[in-house]
């Protein structure tokens, strides 16, 4: 069968507007699709549809197709997108009459099932992972647009290639394929140059989104449209393969994904093929992503200028001693961030910031009598006292966690373009997988002269978090490099430069056909990002740090 060309729209809720214009006008494509839904979005979706019981969908996806309906109707592209977060039904219902309003014939279809909060007591949301076999019915039934609620981001591509090629729950191999392609495109721009270790290979001002030529066997051709930015190469491709990812293996409700097997070859401009992808059925469970409200957060951010940084530290956090004494707060953070420089030539730059977070389940203990102790110390304090906000009252901050539910107990349903229901049968599942065998790893480099220097200059990583946890992605981009890696950067190392993970449980997972190691942090996140436990809550940066880190770099790949 011909191959099908699956474009991205969208890696988040509040990504580039005009993307869904661009994809539909740059050049050919069968199917567009939008990922709206990460784990802190179904928070915010949650808090939304607290205030408007028929809200709880992203309603940027609206006003884009408010735009661009038609534009897919003329030109034949079949869209397909979580947007429906917790309510799709609500917003498939929207679809119908905004194509009602503009008159355009549109097929719409919803996938439902995946919320569970009734059986998660005390949950804002909770919803399992839905696969791509209920989006593949609608499409079979002839939908122009599928929306769907919380399904795994690669079933937005598994999804419309077993509807196009016929594939069956048992294609392991293809399915697995088109995991990784829809692994790949979930993150819109992450493809093309966007958030890259090594962004000055190529013009990353406004990179273009990708799209992938699908073939009936699974293999695909990542790539981008012509003239538009940014760059499409191995490394690239790589750096988002490694992406919220872990082991060999890459579970999901319609295959397991065995990431080790994955073979990339650059094949033009902005071209790369992956190939080799082999399957394994699925898990006997769905994930659930469960959030609930964890407590209330506070925080206060004094500036700290010129000299005597570390004694002027010392004095607030005495003086507020007694406002956190008579009824400390649950937990209380004091962070001190030396953004300062010796004789700087700007006030902004002689400055540091001395961080306060307090959080508890009980907002007045992190509410105004707290705030305003530090607001009484404004003239009684360090020379130079300010902070950079006016304190507030405290907010509401959430907490993710993950559950896991046989697939039996989802009623995962197609709701077809004429209103027909029909159930989506789970997928014959693994009963278990033998363990994957440690992947042989390269000869090392034969000894040489070495300098200090960063890692970065001999590796990309890219980094991101999954619940509590954050992976940490690393590669690197020639054969001598990887014998060096692969020997080097071993679990305590990691630890050695990155101090913060010293007592935090990491492991390594070694990827030698990429010329990858992937490194999984445990708990330092805390309870997920919507509890903001760190200065980068995501752990988006954390890759970038490691890279800065300065160890005994070979001087021949230097």
């Amino acid at each position: 069968m011909s191959v099908l060309r699956v474009g991205n729209a969208s890696g988040f809720y509040g990504d580039r507007f005009d993307a869904l214009r661009e994809m539909l006008t740059g050049g050919d494509l069968d199917v567009l699709t939008g990922d709206y839904l990460a784990e802190l979005t179904m928070l915010i979706l949650a808090r939304d549809r607290l205030k408007d019981p028929s809200g709880g969908y992203a309603r940027t996806f609206l006003r884009q197709l408010e735009e661009c309906l038609g534009l897919a109707h003329e030109r034949g592209v079949r869209i397909v997108t979580n947007a429906g977060g917790l309510n799709p039904a609500g917003l498939a219902d929207a679809v119908r009459k905004l194509a009602e309003r503009l008159g355009i014939p549109v097929r719409v279809a919803h996938v439902e099932g995946d919320d569970l909060t009734a059986s998660h007591p005390g949950s804002l949301a909770a919803h399992a992972y839905l696969g791509g076999f209920g989006i593949a019915a609608c499409l079979r039934a002839g939908a122009d647009l599928v929306v769907t609620g919380r399904v795994t981001d690669a079933a937005l591509v598994t999804g419309p290639a077993a509807a196009h090629f016929g594939w069956r729950p048992d294609d392991h191999d293809r399915l697995a394929g088109a995991v990784v392609a829809g692994h790949v495109l979930e993150c819109g721009a992450q493809a093309t140059g966007g958030n890259y270790a090594f962004f000055r290979d190529g013009d990353v001002r406004r990179p273009g989104f990708p799209f992938a030529e699908i073939h009936a066997d699974g293999t695909c051709v990542l790539t981008k449209h012509p003239g538009t930015g940014g760059f499409v190469d191995v490394g690239t491709v790589t750096a988002q393969l490694l992406y919220e990812t872990a082991g060999a293996r890459y579970a999901g409700p319609d295959v397991t994904a065995r990431l080790d097997t994955v073979r990339l070859t650059q094949e033009g401009s902005d071209r790369v093929r992956i190939e080799g992808v082999r399957g394994e059925a699925p898990p006997p469970v769905l994930k659930v992503g469960v959030n609930r409200l964890g407590g209330f957060r506070n925080e206060v951010v004094f500036v700290l200028t010129g000299l005597d940084v570390e004694a002027k530290a010392a004095l607030v956090r005495e003086q507020m001693a007694g406002a956190l004494a008579p009824s400390p707060p649950a937990e209380v953070r004091w962070e001190l961030v030396r953004t300062d420089r010796a004789d700087a030539p700007t006030e902004e730059t002689a400055s540091a910031l001395l961080r306060l977070v307090v959080r508890d389940p009980d907002q007045h203990a992190v509410g105004r009598p707290l705030t305003a102790a530090a607001v009484e110390l404004a003239l009684a304090s360090y020379p130079g006292f300010h902070v950079l906000a006016p304190p507030g009252k405290g907010a509401p901050y959430g907490v993710f966690e993950d559950a896991y539910v046989p697939r039996e107990a989802v009623d995962h349903v197609a709701v077809l373009p004429d209103g027909r229901r029909t159930a989506v049968a789970p997928a014959r599942h693994a009963r278990a997988l033998e363990p994957v065998a440690p992947p042989p790893l390269p000869d090392p480099l034969p000894p040489g002269p070495v300098r200090p220097a960063p890692l970065g200059l001999v590796a990309g990583a890219r980094s991101g978090d999954k619940g509590g946890n954050a992976n940490v992605g690393v590669w690197a981009r020639t054969d001598d490099a990887w014998r060096w890696l692969a020997h080097t950067l071993t679990t305590d190392t990691f630890r050695r430069l990155l101090p913060e993970t010293a007592g935090l449980r990491v492991v390594r997972h070694d990827l030698p056909n990429l010329r990858a190691l992937n490194f999984v942090v445990e708990g330092i996140l805390g309870a997920g990002a919507a509890a903001r436990h760190r200065f980068d809550p995501q752990a988006k940066a954390l890759g970038e740090w490691l890279r800065s880190r300065r160890l005994d770099i070979p001087e021949a790949l230097l």
